[in-house]
């Protein structure tokens, strides 16, 4: 499993050290961006990334929690993002924002809030690049994670195997020392950690603590 950092939960003051001290541990480095509408916080915008990729080669991978996704997609390329996550809750042509994604040469990541079913998202699963599950309703971070959520992340991964799909499986929320092995035995990719990571002295350690708590075999 990979662990993406999220610097939402990064000290702002010291947005570029934080990101330094945790570059040689992970390949990605997750990007909430909010609009204050979709949900109520305000975060990053593409300038943020723009700026972030003048100090780092992560793969930047862009949640949108906004109402107008269309709007940021070039803006985000132009910035540095490879990947740019939708909320297939937040438009009604989710189909061409995925093909507008690819066409600037970025990998599409459909996401899913906690109360939305696979189902919606069933037409998708052989275009997109990525499946974030989110675990805990969007919108800010340190929430506890909503654990019955796995269970969409153990069906994708039938849904994977059976068809021969190539997707990454992601999940973002309430992802801990104590979480991440359940995440594991579902199946996930990738885990987007954000206090665990950036709420403690050593972010470096909690990642590397959260990569061992996912190799734990099942006893």
């Amino acid at each position: 499993m990979k662990i993406a950092p999220s610097i939402l939960s990064a000290n702002f003051l010291y947005l570029a050290d934080q990101i330094k001290q945790i570059e040689s541990e992970v390949e990605y480095l997750h990007i909430d961006i909010m609009d204050g509408h979709f949900v109520e916080n305000l975060s990053f915008g593409p300038m943020i990334v723009s700026a972030v990729r003048q100090i780092s080669k992560l793969k930047f991978d862009c949640h949108l929690m906004v109402q107008n996704p269309t709007n940021y997609i070039e803006k985000l390329k132009h910035a540095g993002a490879d990947i740019v996550g939708v909320q297939v809750e937040s438009t009604q042509h989710i189909h061409r924002l995925i093909d507008q994604i690819h066409q600037l040469d970025m990998q599409a990541e459909v996401v899913i809030n906690p109360g939305t079913p696979i189902t919606l998202i069933e037409p998708l699963l052989d275009e997109v690049d990525s499946i974030l599950v989110m675990t805990v309703d969007p919108g800010a971070g340190g929430q506890k994670m909503i654990t019955k959520c796995l269970k969409k992340v153990v069906t994708l991964n039938e849904l994977r195997e059976m068809n021969a799909f190539h997707y990454r499986i992601e999940i973002d929320g309430g992802v801990n020392a104590e979480t991440i092995a359940l995440a594991a035995k579902a199946g996930v990719d990738v885990a987007v950690a954000g206090s665990y990571v950036f709420g403690s002295t050593n972010p470096q350690l909690q990642i590397q603590k959260l990569m061992e708590e996912s190799q734990i075999d099942e006893i």
